[in-house]
């Protein structure tokens, strides 16, 4: 994965402390609009995909989608939370040009989920205040004039807001982006953030160490994970560069333009905003059966996070390499029937990062992971780079081809590739390099035991990797 390094956007030396929560959109994976029956596909011709009901027109009433709470749920728990099994809707009010019905069906007193967590890699974890239910909004075109495309009026989505335990800008960017790497594995959204389908409000107010909470401003709607960063450390200095001037930052909705790396106030507020909540009057409290939270739990496989730690911690398998697949449902599939055809952690992890993973550029194309290769090709291919058939370059060259042409390795193996070395011809392959490399053999004599690496690079180069490093070792002590 392409994470944001959290130690390295810590707090610069003005003194000042970053205090941040995100409030995260996640559309949920449904086949349906929360309310009605207009499917929640991504584009379609502008207000080509709605109706009366998610447009509120009089006399329309909304059915509750069950699929979107179940989904919910499920959030819910792959986040460690509190599921309520009694709970309601409620309305929102407030008018903007992309809310046709002038309010918004959410949850306000009495959120579907409470408390949880999100871990950092460093082990921290950021606290979940509450995640609710509720209806996205259309969408703002603008271009010569502002039109508004109401496709996305009545989706369903989660609001998962975050408790203010971030402190750095890193923080936040990685807080994100395993808050992503959950939902996706979890089977809840797909979270493409360039498809809107993860939106992030992130909160951010500073303050001297040891002092009270600053005054927050509201960031609206980033969609990046690097944006995250950028945009957070711009308010960061907005705020800073305020304070330092003896002046006071105000309570404000702000925007990022990432084209300028700054955040500019939208609209300032002077206190919370008043929604004048009050329960939803067309959609009756709702009970949720305890074997529906079980069904949930039971479809949650083993997360990211899990996964992770199982990589490194039982596989061995370097963090930095962990790193770049681990969050790929597909991917690791993938990697784990290799796995179980036999073939070694180590090199089934670096052989797919060096020789498949570079084709796979967009999140998307990662996500889906289409090869032409199968687990028991590679296994396969891998077995031969474990027992030292072929040495690993030579192992990636051909899984490329494999990859390309979808032939088994068989069909790029050539009879020096698969021919085993004796003991006689690595005796005379490591008595030719002692002889080749006169200066090395001199160091090696004087002590300098590093020196027997310039006589392996010449051994394998000469056998293509195959030679056992320890009797070369030997055969080498033995005639130095």
């Amino acid at each position: 994965m392409n994470r944001i390094n959290s130690a390295s956007a810590g707090v610069n030396n003005s003194g000042y402390e970053l205090v941040c929560g995100l409030e995260t959109h996640v559309e949920l994976a449904t086949a349906t609009k929360i309310f009605c029956g207009c499917p929640t596909g991504f584009g379609g011709e502008p207000n080509s995909r709605c109706c009366p009901v998610c447009l509120g027109h009089p006399g329309t009433l909304p059915v509750l989608n069950k699929e979107a709470v179940r989904l919910a749920v499920r959030a819910g728990l792959a986040l460690g939370c509190e599921i309520h099994l009694s709970t309601h809707m409620d309305r929102k009010n407030y008018t903007y040009p992309d809310l046709p019905k002038a309010y918004q069906i959410s949850q306000f007193d009495e959120p579907l989920c409470t408390g949880g967590f999100v871990e950092l890699d460093s082990g921290k974890r950021i606290g979940i205040t509450r995640i609710h239910i509720e209806e996205d909004a259309g969408k703002l075109v603008h271009d010569a004039a502002t039109l508004i495309d109401n496709n996305r009026c009545g989706v369903p989505l989660i609001e998962i807001v975050s408790e203010p335990d971030i402190r750095t800008a890193g923080e936040a960017a990685e807080y994100a982006e395993k808050l992503r790497l959950i939902m996706r594995a979890a089977g809840v959204s797909d979270c493409r953030m360039q498809e809107g389908s993860m939106r992030c409000d992130c909160n951010v107010s500073i303050r001297k160490a040891g002092e009270d909470f600053g005054t927050r401003t509201e960031i609206k709607n980033v969609s990046s994970l690097s944006d995250i960063e950028r945009a957070v450390r711009a308010e960061m200095s907005r705020q800073k560069e305020i304070l330092d001037a003896g002046g006071k930052v105000v309570q404000a909705t702000l925007r990022y333009d990432s084209t300028k790396n700054r955040t500019e106030i939208m609209r300032l507020k002077e206190n919370a905003d008043d929604y004048r909540f009050f329960p939803e009057p067309d959609i009756f409290r709702f009970v949720i059966p305890q074997s529906v939270v079980d069904e949930e739990r039971a479809k949650i496989p083993e997360l990211p996070s899990a996964k992770r730690k199982r990589y490194i911690g039982e596989l061995g398998l370097p963090e930095e390499t962990v790193g770049q697949f681990y969050g790929y449902s597909k991917i690791t599939a993938f990697f784990e029937d290799a796995l179980g055809f036999g073939a070694s952690a180590k090199n089934t992890a670096n052989l797919l990062i060096k020789a498949l993973y570079p084709a796979f550029v967009s999140e998307d194309e990662k996500e889906e992971f289409k090869v032409k290769v199968t687990p028991a090709a590679f296994a396969e291919l891998v077995k031969n780079v474990d027992d030292k058939k072929i040495n690993f370059n030579r192992g990636a060259e051909i899984l490329s081809e494999m990859n390309r042409t979808g032939k088994p390795a068989s069909a790029f193996l050539s009879e020096a590739d698969t021919k085993e070395l004796t003991d006689k011809e690595l005796e005379s392959i490591c008595l030719e390099a002692i002889a080749a490399n006169p200066a090395a053999v001199s160091d090696m004599r004087d002590g300098k035991e590093k020196a027997i690496n310039v006589l392996f690079g010449y051994i394998m180069k000469k056998t293509s990797g195959k030679a056992d490093t320890k009797k070369a070792a030997e055969i080498i002590k033995n005639n130095v």
